[in-house]
Order: structure tokens, then C-alpha cells, then sequence
């Protein structure tokens, strides 16, 4: 009988040992995030422990299924060997758990997401996935890795070795005992008794969407998104079919179109693209925000056409590249431009451009294979490449490639006197990407995440100037339209309101150029990266039928709006109103103005329609 107790405190030990693990992981997600936490107050930050404890418990029971089969086989076989096996099995747990405690902490801080499937297709490239982490956070964390390893192994080796040390060989009768016991583990694993199983819904208590996401246990959300992949099914249905494509399209049909005569003065302009890297609104003092920041792109806006009311579709580049090349809202979670099957049947800017006599280029001081942009851009008709491995290694920043002021140096450079015409060259800059290296001044410092994020494009700011300084003296500059645009938006710097606001969203662009009939013109309309396409080949005489989820940004109606998507999320926004949703609650995070049960249909039936043509796609 005392063997039997003791198998049974080992089964409640070693459950407890794995909740408290969790518990220590949410408290160490709420300091690392403290500036946030500070926000929720203490007793709502005590509710994330409260709320979360049932996926704690869930994700605890799969991690003792095999411990509590192994104690049972302590009936027949010598308890030493079975304590071997458990704490081979623990440790390695332990070790593989802490890993990913790490990266869900860094995931959330830039992305605002939980440790979930995404991170995935980084994996392929691990020399360029720890690229946005600086080499002092890189170093702390592997001490901070080895340390609570160390603590936890420690600890589940003495809980371990204290109860089996004391089983002895027992009973055969034991054996039901303990197969119902391990049996039973369905219970805390499905969260009770219910019919619908324990998911990310059933923790979800606050109206602060951090106050939600803290309360979740970041390795059940980790293999819950991979073990629920949607095998074709889409995830995101809200309405039949029908009804989804008719709701866009009696938004859309009245958005195609546009007076846009006065709006160059050449009908097929030279055009030079430059993506900017993470440049959002919130620092761009044309745009009302901050106003130091960027004073080239300020001072050029005064020249230009800047549009006020312009948003990215999603949150990485390799979202934004196929929203501004192809038309094509971004699938959470997924990334298409990873897909090659998938990019075959996009349509492709470049191309159409190619068609119409241009001839096109691609500059990029990175590695081209990052996030599969190499096959994706050739893909897309272009055939001429400039990236990292033009550069010299002393000129490369130390995580991601050639400096921007290198790349739009030898970008001037290929551009320089004649060209022959007309072209297409695209620029994407990449210095203002975390950790923000660059060797020039800090403008505004670097005691803060914030403040290197701020110098970092004020240094791309300052390369730009340059660069356009220098194509205002080419031959060329006079029948040439120059789109500076940036591939997403930002957290940073930090912003009042839901993290998934638009104003993590809202992004410049900007229209400059000799081709450029009215320059200082301000359009307010209210679209996004998917319209540009669309919009740029309708002024060109281009073909812009494929591109079916865009619209004419310069048509003036009030029914414009800008939709984005992030991970189990959307935000659609128009003059009126803003929609912001979230897929796991099944709630709305923000709504705000009137008519905004037009903006949920709307968002609704565009996420569902989107996500349908992405899997349809073969």
C-alpha cells in the first residue's frame, strides 16, 4: 500500500511540477513585457493566471502521459531504470521548452502574436531568423536559456529521484490502477467534461488583447496551430461563398475607376519603386507624426502626391512584396511568397510591365534567397538582380546585408546619364530592420528599442535624400515617376490603443518625379499596398484585370477603404469607421464611428474570399 501511495504522489508531483513551470513562464512573458503588463494593472494581470490555468493543466497532462505509463512499469521492472528514462525524457522537455520560452517572448515583443506556426519558415534559414536580435540580447539570452535550464532540471531531477528512489516492485493489480489513472489525463487535456474541448476562446476574458495573450500557455498555442493545419478547409468562413464574393464586389465595382488624366503628364513614365524597410506613418511628419524623424521625406512631400490615408496589408516584407507586386492580401499565418506553386498563377506588376516594353531590375543589399523573394521575383518577369553578394562584406551591416546608403549608391550608379527607356527598377532598403545597425550618427540615441528604430530611418532618410538629390540631375528624371513606399508598418514606436491598431498599419507613400503633373497634391482616399498595381497600370494603358482584389486609389468615393490582416486577425477602415477583429475570441477588439456593421461584412467577407483563392491556388 505505501508503494502504491507513493506512485500515486509521483503521478500528482510530477503534474504539479510541469503547472508550475507554466505558471513561472507566464510570469516571466508579463515582466519581459513590463511596460505592457503595467498597463493591465494587478488584479487583471493575476486574471491571466487564473484564465490560463486550463491550458496549463491541458498542456501539463500530454507532457505526463508517458512518465505515467513509465511509473507504471515500476510494478514489474527496477525503478532505477524507469527513473533513468523519465529524467532523460524531462531534461530533454525542460530544455526544448525553454528554447521556445525565449523565442515566444522575442516573437511577441515585434510581431504581438504568441509562439505559433509562423515562425516555422524561418527555420530554413536560422542565420537570418536571429538576424533582428542584437548580439547583447543574443548573449543574455543563451545565459538567461542555460540558466532557468539549469534551475528546472534541478528541480525535476530531486522531485524525481526523491519519489522513485522509494518504489518497489508490487502488485500486478496495480496495473489497472494506474492505466485508469493515465487514462484520465483526457480530462485536464480536453479541459473537462464539456463537448467542445479547451481552446484559446475559454482564456480570453479582457477587453485588453495583451491581458489575452498573456493568459495563454505559449507551447499549447505552439502545437495547437501545428497540429491544426487547414488541410483545405478555410478557417476563416463566415458567410456562403456567394454571399462573401457579392459583398466585396458591390464595394469594389464602384471603386475601379477614376478621372486620373491630371495626374502625370506622360503616358508611359520611367518608374523607379524604392520600398522602404518598416517605415511607418507614426514617424513621418507629413503624415502627423513625429516630426524629426524623417526630414528628406517631409521635404519631398511638398513636391510630390502624398497619400494620407495609406495602409500596408500585413506585418513582415515578405507580406508586403506580394501586396505591392501582385495585388494580394497577405494570409495570416501563411506566406505565400514561400510558395511557388502558388506564385506561379499571381499576377505580377513586373511583369505587366515587361509586357508593356519596360525593361526591369531588382536591388537589394540582402540575401535574395531570404523568405523565397529570389524565385518569387523571377516569378515575376524580372531577370536583372543587384544584391548582397555584389556587395563588399565590410559594407554589410552585421545581420542583414549592405548598408542602405551602399545600396542606393551603387543604385545611382547604374542609373547614371542615359538609360534606355522605359524602365522599371525597384529598390528595397533594409538598415531599418532590427537590430538597426547603420555607421552613422544615432540621431536620436540608442539607450532604447525606440530610439534606434528612430535612427535607423532618420539614416535611411537621409540615403533616399541622396539618392533623389542625384536623379533630379539625370536626363531621365523628367519623364520619370519615383514611388517611395514602405513594405509594412511598425510597432515602434509604441502606440496607444490595441496593438493591431491602424496606426501600426498606416504607412507613407509618396509619388514624385518629372512625370508627376501636380506635384504637392494630397489624395485622402483611403487604400492600401494591394490598390497600387492596380492603380499604376490603369495610368499607364496597362493591363490590370488579373489584379482582382484591387481598386483605383485616386477614385474620390467615400466608400474607399484599406483592409489588413495579421495573425487570427483583421482591421478594415474606411472614412467613417474602423473595424478591428480577432479570429480566436471571435470578437471584435475595437470598433469605432458610424456604419460600422458595413466595415465588419466588408472585413469579414475579404479575409474569407482571400484566404479561399490562397488555397485554391495550386
Amino acid at each position: 500500500m505505501k508503494t502504491f501511495i507513493i506512485r500515486i504522489l509521483f503521478n500528482v508531483y510530477y503534474f504539479l511540477l510541469w503547472v508550475g513551470y507554466f505558471v513561472f513562464a507566464r510570469l516571466f512573458f508579463l515582466l519581459f513585457n513590463f511596460e505592457k503588463t503595467k498597463e493591465l494593472g494587478f488584479i487583471t494581470s493575476i486574471k491571466t493566471f487564473l484564465y490560463g490555468i486550463q491550458l496549463d493543466f491541458a498542456f501539463a497532462a500530454y507532457l505526463c502521459f508517458i512518465p505515467f505509463l513509465l511509473i507504471l512499469f515500476t510494478v514489474f521492472l527496477k525503478s532505477k531504470n524507469i527513473e533513468k528514462i523519465i529524467k532523460g525524457y524531462s531534461f530533454f522537455i525542460i530544455v526544448f521548452i525553454n528554447f521556445l520560452l525565449l523565442i515566444d517572448a522575442g516573437l511577441y515583443e515585434a510581431w504581438g502574436v504568441r509562439l505559433d506556426t509562423s515562425i516555422l519558415p524561418y527555420l530554413n534559414t536560422p542565420k537570418l531568423m536571429i538576424a533582428s536580435v542584437s548580439s547583447f540580447q543574443l548573449i543574455s539570452g543563451i545565459i538567461f536559456f542555460l540558466l532557468i535550464s539549469f534551475t528546472f532540471i534541478h528541480i525535476f531531477n530531486k522531485v524525481i529521484h526523491s519519489n522513485i528512489n522509494k518504489i518497489i516492485t508490487s502488485n500486478w493489480l496495480q496495473v489497472p490502477i494506474f492505466l485508469i489513472i493515465t487514462a484520465s489525463l483526457i480530462i485536464p487535456i480536453r479541459g473537462g467534461f464539456q463537448t467542445i474541448p479547451v481552446n484559446q476562446s475559454n482564456v480570453y476574458f479582457s477587453s485588453k488583447m495583451y491581458a489575452n495573450h498573456a493568459a495563454i500557455n505559449f507551447i499549447w498555442n505552439f502545437f495547437n496551430t501545428l497540429t491544426h493545419k487547414t488541410d483545405g478547409k478555410n478557417p476563416y468562413k463566415y458567410f456562403d461563398d456567394e454571399i462573401a464574393i457579392k459583398t466585396i464586389k458591390s464595394t469594389r465595382k464602384n471603386l475601379l475607376n477614376a478621372n486620373t488624366d491630371s495626374i502625370l503628364n506622360i503616358k508611359k513614365p520611367n518608374v523607379i519603386l524604392i520600398i522602404w524597410e518598416g517605415l511607418t506613418a507614426k514617424v513621418v511628419g507629413a503624415l502627423d507624426g513625429e516630426p524629426l524623424v524623417t526630414p528628406n521625406l517631409n521635404r519631398l512631400s511638398k513636391e510630390s502626391i502624398l497619400f494620407t490615408n495609406f495602409y500596408a496589408n500585413g506585418d513582415r516584407t515578405d507580406k508586403g512584396l506580394p501586396a505591392i507586386l501582385s495585388g494580394y492580401y497577405p494570409p495570416p499565418v501563411k506566406r505565400i511568397m514561400r510558395m511557388p506553386n502558388k506564385t506561379r498563377s499571381l499576377p505580377m506588376l513586373p511583369q505587366k510591365m515587361i509586357n508593356l516594353g519596360y525593361n526591369s531590375s531588382f536591388y537589394y543589399g540582402g540575401d535574395l534567397n531570404f523568405g523565397n523573394m529570389n524565385t518569387y521575383l523571377r516569378n515575376a518577369g524580372i531577370t536583372n538582380f543587384i544584391d548582397g553578394s555584389e556587395f563588399n562584406k565590410d559594407d554589410w551591416n552585421s545581420k542583414w546585408g549592405a548598408h542602405d546608403h551602399v545600396l542606393l549608391e551603387r543604385f545611382a550608379k547604374d542609373l547614371k546619364g542615359n538609360q534606355k527607356a522605359p524602365f522599371f527598377k525597384i529598390a528595397l532598403t533594409l538598415s531599418s530592420h532590427e537590430p538597426f545597425q547603420f555607421p552613422d550618427e544615432y540621431k536620436f540615441g540608442k539607450d532604447s528599442e525606440d530610439n534606434k528604430f528612430r535612427s535607423s530611418h532618420s539614416y535611411t532618410d537621409k540615403s533616399i535624400g541622396k539618392f533623389i538629390d542625384f536623379a533630379k540631375k539625370q536626363p531621365w528624371y523628367k519623364n520619370t515617376l519615383i514611388v517611395i513606399i514602405a513594405d509594412h508598418g511598425h510597432s515602434a514606436p509604441k502606440h496607444k490603443g490595441p496593438f493591431n491598431d491602424p496606426k501600426r498599419f498606416r504607412i507613407p507613400m509618396l509619388w514624385l518625379g518629372g512625370a508627376i503633373n501636380k506635384p504637392g497634391l494630397k489624395i485622402h482616399n483611403f487604400s492600401s499596398q494591394i490598390d497600387f498595381p492596380y492603380t499604376l497600370l490603369n495610368l499607364i494603358d496597362g493591363n490590370n484585370e488579373d489584379f482582382i482584389f484591387s481598386k483605383n486609389i485616386f477614385n474620390p468615393s467615400e466608400t474607399q477603404y484599406a483592409h489588413y490582416l495579421f495573425n487570427k486577425g483583421f482591421g478594415t477602415i474606411n472614412k467613417n469607421g474602423l473595424f478591428l477583429y480577432d479570429y480566436v475570441s471571435n470578437k471584435p477588439i475595437l470598433i469605432k464611428g458610424k456604419n460600422t456593421s458595413k466595415l465588419d461584412s466588408l472585413g469579414k467577407a475579404i479575409s474569407q474570399n482571400a484566404f479561399q483563392d490562397f488555397l485554391d491556388r495550386k
